[in-house]
């Protein structure tokens, strides 16, 4: 039986799922209808599709749910639970993208919806199907280095992908919950599901060091488009120069204002740029973690030490990027990129060390992001690496970045109750 899909949130995220319901998983279901704030980037995606498809305003979404049978949920993130929630309660299946939400309260409500409803809920968490994060699950799972200790995980983001984050509403924290819940939630998701432990007590320091006013760098214009410096400063985006993004942004900026190119350095950045982050899991596994969003490169090194070894992951996604080259680097697909390599190395108590070959596959993220769309459009297979993520999984990995913004406010350790799906004090 072929699914009738609806989609709300029509920025570029959207399209890595509506490319996949025209393409290769056309055959497991249609597209019935759209819903954004914006009919310029629903008509670009209308156009996407290549036929009438029905378009809503956010006051309309009931009128989409009875035309679906499943919801793709693409919107900002503090708008995520609104439509999960609704569509849920309408019985409806529900794929978000990460983060599930931002916030311990609609955690709580998502939790609530999904146990009630007869629907069920993916959060689509592509970091798991990346052939070398798996390599490493596979290693851990089989006990290669006995049982963990502690995880030592550093993220780099650079000042093409870093900075992205920096002009777009994800600078504001009651959008986005900061990079901590925002970008974050991938890694938190990666270290909980490595482990198959539940977090338990989170630690936090985090700052703005480099973007927003952080550092006197003299009078900057308030937005990329039409200023004096764009071509020649890296850190204006030329939003004019990329058709998608004209197309989905600059030319639909009368309908609500959105301004996707704000500059970096200017006013209203209400998010860090620099984390760390202490965490201790209920299997007694400790995880120090640290998030940099203006690094010189881009990529991250995760260290796991066991009763029986030690495993080292070493990722450069890219090592340098020419000025020129500032453009989204989610739309550009990193193409490119420059020197990017990766490797794995198991160290085994009295062994010498041992490089593990990463396998990989065809399409984004080494091939993950077509095992991602397979289990979320064709259903997951079974998987003894436990990769496809459900509502709890989602919640986990929100509820160490919102404790940890707590901490790093409060100087205060918070604690995470139970299977870690919500506060001690919630």
């Amino acid at each position: 039986m072929s699914t009738r899909y609806a989609f709300v949130g029509l920025g570029h995220r959207a399209q890595m799922y509506v490319d996949a319901l025209l393409g290769d998983w056309s055959d497991t279901g249609t597209i019935a209808g759209l819903c954004d704030t914006n009919r310029t980037r629903m008509a670009y995606y209308v156009e996407r599709i290549g036929r009438d498809v029905p378009c809503f305003a956010p006051d309309e979404f009931g009128k989409l749910l009875d035309l679906a049978d499943a919801v793709v949920v693409c919107t900002v993130d503090a708008t995520h639970a609104q439509y999960v929630v609704t569509a849920l309660d309408a019985g409806k299946d529900v794929i978000v993208e990460k983060p599930l939400t931002v916030d311990a309260e609609s955690c709580a409500a998502i939790a609530a919806a999904a146990e009630r409803s007869t629907g069920k809920l993916v959060v689509t968490f592509n970091y798991r199907y990346s052939p070398r994060n798996s390599a490493v699950k596979r290693l851990i799972s089989e006990g290669a280095i006995g049982e963990v200790t502690s995880v030592h995980f550093d993220w780099a983001l650079d000042t093409i992908h870093g900075a992205d984050y920096f002009r777009r509403w994800h600078r504001d924290r009651a959008h986005s919950g900061g990079l901590l819940v925002h970008k974050s939630t991938h890694h938190f998701d990666l270290v909980n599901w490595w482990l198959a432990a539940a977090p338990q007590l989170v630690f936090a320091q985090a700052d703005l060091r480099f973007y927003g006013t952080a550092q006197p760098r003299g009078e900057r214009p308030a937005r990329s488009h039409g200023a004096p410096g764009l071509g020649t400063d890296p850190y204006l985006l030329d939003i004019s120069a990329d058709p998608r993004l004209k197309r989905l942004y600059l030319d639909a900026e009368h309908e609500d204002g959105y301004i996707r190119d704000q500059d970096v350095f200017a006013e209203g950045v209400t998010i860090d740029d620099n984390m760390s982050v202490l965490v201790r899991y209920a299997n007694r596994a400790m995880l120090t973690y640290s998030l940099t969003a203006h690094a010189p490169y881009e990529g991250y090194r995760v260290v796991f030490n066991g009763t029986e070894g030690r495993i080292e992951l070493d990722v450069c996604e890219r090592a340098w990027t020419p000025p020129q080259a500032a453009i989204d680097p989610s739309v550009a697909k990193k193409e490119h990129a420059t020197g990017a390599w990766e490797k794995l190395v198991l160290h085994r108590h009295w062994r010498q060390a041992e490089e593990i070959p990463i396998e990989q596959g065809v399409g984004g993220h080494g091939g993950g992001d077509r095992l991602l769309l397979n289990d979320v459009f064709r259903g997951p297979a079974d998987d003894p690496l436990g990769r496809p993520a459900g509502y709890r999984d989602g919640i986990r990995s929100v509820l160490v970045g919102v404790a940890a913004n707590r901490s790093a406010a409060t100087g205060l350790p918070v604690t995470l109750a139970g299977d870690g799906t919500r506060l001690a004090d919630a």
